[in-house]
């Protein structure tokens, strides 16, 4: 049974920094493609990052390039998201997501790629 958790979101004044986990179950991270989304009230759920299958190519919004940075740990079954400079417009739930499907630039964003979610996890950026 696939599952994602995520964890690590909570209140960091702007300029700050935070790094979310998601937590793999059911299957094996370097395998799969793993996306982080994030969504704010009446908003679409936009791709903020993804590493791909196997070989671990990186993919990043314009928005968060150069401030947050992607990674897995294959001893642990997780994603990690590392968080910097934050912005108060980076305050969102953030998600996780996952597919075995190989995204490419064009379509790592596009939620309906992915087949399983987490909960999500807060994260606020206010002084």
């Amino acid at each position: 049974q696939v599952q994602l958790v995520e964890s690590g979101g909570g209140l960091v004044q702007p300029g700050g920094s935070l790094r979310l986990s998601c937590a793999a179950s059911g299957f094996t991270v370097d395998y799969y493609t793993i996306g982080w989304f994030r969504q704010t009230p009446g908003k679409e759920r936009e791709g903020v990052s993804c590493i791909s299958s196997r070989l671990g190519i990186t993919y990043y919004a314009d928005s968060v390039k150069g401030r947050f940075t992607i990674s897995r740990d294959y001893a642990k079954n997780t994603v990690y998201l590392q968080m910097n400079s934050l912005k108060p417009e980076d305050t969102a739930v953030y998600y996780c997501a996952t597919t075995s499907n190989v995204l490419s630039r064009s379509t790592w964003y596009r939620k309906t790629q992915y087949d399983y979610w987490g909960q999500g996890t807060q994260v606020t950026v206010s002084s």
